[in-house]
């Protein structure tokens, strides 16, 4: 076989591995993660909705799972997802007029993005505990 022929070993696809982690990696990662949350969430009310319809006695166990640790972590975690995936949209349609492409406006964004979804988490889940 000549040297021209001889497979080369090399990886297809660069690996995560190689990359060092930056904040717009990582929030291009959690913006899809937010989005497929998003999706399993709409399940979650539509099931909500089926216990509803169903019995007082199968809602009551739906709600008595929602009040649990466990329940409060799922609609929290729904929640900011929710807010993250709104907040770092509107950073994106600021990216598509042309705005925000340098690197310290990408980072200064990005943390904004964080800090304002989870600020409106906090906020809401306190909003929300004071109306039940």
């Amino acid at each position: 076989m000549s040297v021209a022929n001889r497979p080369v070993h090399r990886p297809l696809s660069p690996h995560l591995q190689v990359y060092k982690w930056q904040l717009t990696s990582v929030m291009s990662l959690l913006h899809r993660a937010t989005g497929i949350a998003l999706s399993v969430g709409a399940l979650y009310l539509v099931l909500w909705v089926v216990f509803a319809s169903a019995s007082p006695s199968t809602y009551a166990k739906f709600q008595a799972f929602n009040i649990s640790i466990l329940g409060r972590f799922v609609l929290g975690g729904w929640l900011f997802s929710a807010f993250y995936h709104l907040c770092n949209g509107i950073r994106h349609l600021f990216w598509d007029m042309g705005y925000g492409f340098e690197i310290k406006d990408a980072y200064r964004s990005g943390w904004i993005v964080v800090a304002v979804s989870l600020a409106a988490t906090v906020v809401s889940w306190i909003v929300g505990l004071r109306l039940a």
